[in-house]
């Protein structure tokens, strides 16, 4: 087996053709970008940059978890911003989920996001 497809009902189910996660042989991991979408009804929460960087967090949180791995495990993650205006207030939560040792990173700026949100994340990490 050369890729194992990772999935969670506690993490929004994908809105496209493609995996929550894959996992490779090497016990790489490899999350898909994650937004402020509640996995409980499927809505984008809509209070905000901070409030949708928290709900984008947990969902990468519960994926890694369904995984066996952890936000300790992540090595590099790229943030996607709707406006970098909203920098400050997005690394202001992302710091509260990698207080120690955290990971690599790039932050880029996008011209728009699925579902009109404001911030996606990805993560590499091991299991």
């Amino acid at each position: 087996m050369l890729k194992k497809v990772i999935s969670t009902n506690k993490a929004p189910l994908p809105i496209g053709p493609y995996s929550q996660a894959i996992s490779t042989p090497q016990n790489l991991l490899f999350v898909s970008g994650q937004i402020g979408i509640n996995p409980k009804n499927g809505e984008m929460v809509k209070n905000g940059i901070a409030d949708e960087t928290k709900h984008a967090l947990e969902n990468l949180k519960a994926i890694l978890e369904g995984a066996g791995s952890s936000l300790d495990n992540v090595v590099k993650t790229t943030i996607f911003l709707l406006n970098m205006e909203d920098f400050e207030q997005m690394n202001e939560v992302y710091s509260q989920y990698f207080q120690n040792d955290p990971p690599a990173r790039s932050t880029v700026q996008v011209t728009a996001l699925p579902k009109g949100a404001s911030v996606e994340i990805e993560a590499i990490a091991f299991v």
